[in-house]
């Protein structure tokens, strides 16, 4: 028994001593230890200041169409009138041309379906009375032809009347002259005759013939001074009846100007009516056309904006929300005016869309997951609400990186949230520039010459 206790005290002495030289052990290695791990952990932390970090700049927006015809529109009815059919659904597919909505006629102006036939009608009249004015037209013609062939034939024949009495007043004047010479001489010889017989060299009788001779040419003279009166009388009657001529011609010809352009008016009002008759004639064939309200394309009926049967709609009004198919997605960010400047338009982006799982590293694009990739398509010149600038990011094609290609099920006014890469930066500078709140760097990366990739 003794020897047992003393065994049992000695395996607690034993004990008791490893347990104080593992205490003194630790005590003596734990520092350097640490030192290590700090060291460590502080080479780490300097290495990871200098490793490169990629400058991004954030933006929000939604899924938008790149083209504004893939964009989201409303169908409008291009004339008023009431709702007769429905032959679309909400989310239904429709192709181009096919019938959404069939309307009928609530214009009184519309309502005879005899309508066409009238305007016909009365198109075929306006063409008779526009072929009346033409032939009036040319009968006036004529008839101003006939006027300026009679004109012609009288007024020569009153010219010539003229010209004939002028040469009657020349051969009178001609002959008076003459008769008042034969009376000059006459009456020299009479006296000279009443001379001698005073003398005794003449008889009686002789003087008595000599007085009768002048009295004969006395009245010649008389004679052919009204002869000559008369052929002036003349002259100045065919001036007057060649000016009555050309009166009377000018009247008939005035009447005759006046009745054609009365015929030339008619013409162009009957052509007038005409025209406004067949635009009446094609506007109503168009407008029976416009009763069936067509998809203007391919796509799906969003929303019927109108509802019921015998509805009246006006013209213009939306009925339905058109969603374009297989449209050019875009996503539409919006981003602060103080990174605008720093933008490019041939700048990555790396997009998150809402509904699929994703992590991004702001500063390694390269190892973010469930992003997608785009580049800078447009950015907007003017501010949007807020002062914040819109931009444009389009898919980009798969290349050399292996992108995959944004989700097909993409819908627009969804949720998207993208970073806008710039250039690369050491880690320690991207830290220092939050801190102070300083924008990216506007400083270009470096060009990677050919001998340095390979």
């Amino acid at each position: 028994m003794a020897n047992t206790g003393n065994n049992l005290a000695q395996l607690q002495n034993w004990e008791s001593l490893s347990v104080h030289a593992n205490s003194k052990i630790i005590n003596a290695k734990g520092p350097k230890r640490l030192g290590r791990i700090l060291l460590f952990i502080m080479a780490f932390f300097v290495l990871l200041l200098f490793l490169p970090y990629r400058q991004t700049i954030p933006g929000r927006g939604t899924v938008t169409a790149l083209r504004p015809e893939d964009r989201p529109q409303t169908v409008q009815n291009q004339i008023g009138g009431r709702i007769e059919h429905w032959a679309v659904r909400e989310g239904q597919e429709v192709k181009k041309g096919d019938t959404i909505l069939l309307i009928s006629e609530t214009s009184q102006s519309y309502f005879d379906p005899e309508l066409p036939a009238r305007l016909n009608e009365q198109l075929d009249a306006k063409r008779g009375s526009e072929t009346a004015a033409g032939q009036k037209i040319d009968a006036t013609k004529a008839q101003m032809k006939a006027l300026t062939e009679g004109l012609h034939f009288q007024m020569k024949a009153a010219e010539n009347k003229v010209l004939q009495a002028r040469n009657y007043i020349s051969i009178d004047s001609a002959e008076l002259l003459a008769v008042q010479k034969f009376y000059e001489t006459t009456k020299v010889r009479l006296e000279r005759y009443e001379t001698g017989y005073k003398n005794g060299l003449f008889s009686l009788t002789d003087i008595e013939t000599r007085r009768l001779k002048l009295q004969e040419d006395n009245a010649k003279v008389i004679s052919q001074r009204n002869k000559l009166n008369n052929a002036t009388q003349n002259l100045l009657n065919a001036s007057i009846e060649l000016d009555n001529i050309r009166a009377k011609y000018q009247e008939a010809i005035s009447k005759a100007q006046s009745d054609m352009s009365s015929a030339i008016s008619g013409k162009a009002s009957a052509q007038g009516d005409i025209a406004k008759l067949r635009n009446d004639i094609s506007n109503l064939s168009i407008r029976r056309g416009l009763y069936v309200v067509r998809a203007p394309q391919s796509g799906f009926i969003v929303k019927t904006l109108k509802a019921g049967i015998g509805e009246n709609i006006k013209e213009g009004e939306s009925v339905a929300t058109l969603q374009p198919k297989s449209p050019m997605v875009a996503a539409e960010l919006y981003v602060s005016a103080m990174d605008v400047p720093l933008i490019l338009d041939t700048s990555d982006v790396r997009l998150q869309f809402e509904g699929w799982p994703s992590v991004q590293f702001s500063g390694w694009p390269s190892v973010a997951v469930g992003t997608f990739a785009g580049k800078v398509f447009s950015i907007d010149r003017t501010s949007s609400t807020g002062g914040k600038y819109r931009l444009l990011v389009s898919q980009t094609n798969p290349g050399p990186t292996k992108d995959e290609p944004w989700p097909p099920q993409l819908r627009q006014g969804s949720g998207v949230y993208g970073r806008i890469i710039l250039r690369s930066v050491p880690l320690w500078y991207e830290i220092w520039r939050q801190l102070n709140g300083f924008p990216p760097s506007l400083e270009k990366e470096p060009a990677i010459s050919t001998k340095d990739k390979k």
